[in-house]
């Protein structure tokens, strides 16, 4: 049987743009696909979680949301103004978001399924790290979205560099619904968060990504965002990390993402160090490290970080297999990311180009 084509495809907001009239693209809220920019790819070619999305998204229903604004003007401004310190306190995980009903285990969210398989138990001596709270880095922060019912964040993305300075990356299979928006350095419970709140404009990924199979090596995703109201990127103000092909299987690295408040009730970001490795029977990497539970899901893995810029080289992201890691009970234990080659950065060269 024909494989399913591995052309990527790029959604926008509703922002009274003209839809892409190529026959291989596909309007949707969120995932579509592009790789590394040409200086990127230039300088690259010289040179794996459990943690999915919490559910899949449902229809949108922004429409009604008091205080929202209409689709086809949706801004940062207006992202901000509607993703107010209450409506993200009150934001909660819908019935099904973590999977089993168990508020440690973190599951898979393929691109639409009603809920999410859990991940096997990883041993405890396997399990030497265990991720710490701590304030986080500018350059990292978590997606918000309204749609059936307004949920806490759902995925953690970060910032990479690009020529406009406006864009992120997420694991493929994080649909942020309608109204989405990006809150870098998000702060549980703050009047006013650091970074800002960005909207969510146009996004890129592989129309075949998955959780399952060779998809899973395709379980990436970019998206752009909306300048500030002072015309300010995302980028000028939280400085980005460069996307990197990854180096090989064993690398030392900083992964960083944000379990959801139901799993993790601190709702705070952790961190940890660790070392990859190959993920038997892939071509993904895998790290052991206890802590990084739903809403991980697009966590970067992050070497050379400096710690004085919080930003590094990010060679791959809490995503892949099962959506980020192994099935079953304690799967925050160990956590998996898609290999950063060839489809990546194509992914992102269409990104930059939009």
């Amino acid at each position: 049987m024909a494989r399913p084509s591995t052309e990527p495809t790029r959604s926008t907001a509703p922002t009274g743009s003209t839809e892409p009239t190529d026959p291989a693209r596909v309007r949707r809220r969120w995932s579509h696909a592009a790789t590394a920019a040409l200086g990127m790819v230039v300088c690259l070619a010289t040179a794996p979680a459990g943690h999915a999305a919490e559910s899949a998204r449902g229809a949108a229903a922004g429409a009604a949301r008091p205080g929202l604004a209409p689709a086809a003007s949706w801004t940062s401004r207006d992202a901000a103004a509607y993703w107010t310190s209450e409506r993200m306190a009150a934001a909660a995980p819908g019935r099904d978001d973590t999977p089993g009903g168990s508020a440690s285990a973190s599951g898979t969210a393929a691109a639409a399924p009603a809920a999410e398989p859990a991940k096997p138990a990883a041993p405890a001596a396997q399990v030497p790290n265990t991720a710490q709270h701590f304030d986080g880095v500018p350059s990292v922060g978590v997606l918000f979205s309204v749609d059936g019912d307004a949920r806490t964040h759902h995925c953690t993305a970060s910032v990479v560099h690009s020529p406009h300075r406006n864009l992120i990356l997420t694991a493929g299979h994080c649909n942020p619904g309608t109204h989405a928006a990006f809150v870098p350095q998000y702060r549980s419970g703050a009047t006013t968060q650091p970074y800002g709140v960005w909207a969510i404009e146009e996004s890129f990924a592989y129309d075949d990504r998955g959780t399952t199979g060779d998809k899973a090596d395709l379980d990436f995703a970019f998206a752009t965002v909306a300048p500030a109201e002072d015309g300010r990127s995302l980028e000028e103000v939280t400085g980005g990390n460069l996307l990197t092909p990854t180096p090989g299987y064993t690398n030392d690295v900083t992964v960083i993402g944000y379990p959801n408040v139901r799993n993790d009730p601190a709702d705070r970001a952790v961190r940890c160090d660790a070392r990859t490795a190959r993920l038997t029977g892939t071509r993904e990497l895998r790290m052991d490290c206890g802590g990084f539970y739903g809403g991980t899901s697009g966590s970067p893995w992050l070497t050379d970080l400096d710690d004085e810029t919080g930003t590094g080289r990010v060679i791959g992201v809490i995503g892949g297999l099962n959506g980020g890691g192994p099935k079953g009970p304690h799967n925050d234990r160990t956590s998996y990311s898609p290999y950063f080659g060839g489809k990546i950065l194509s992914l992102y060269s269409r990104a930059v180009r939009s």
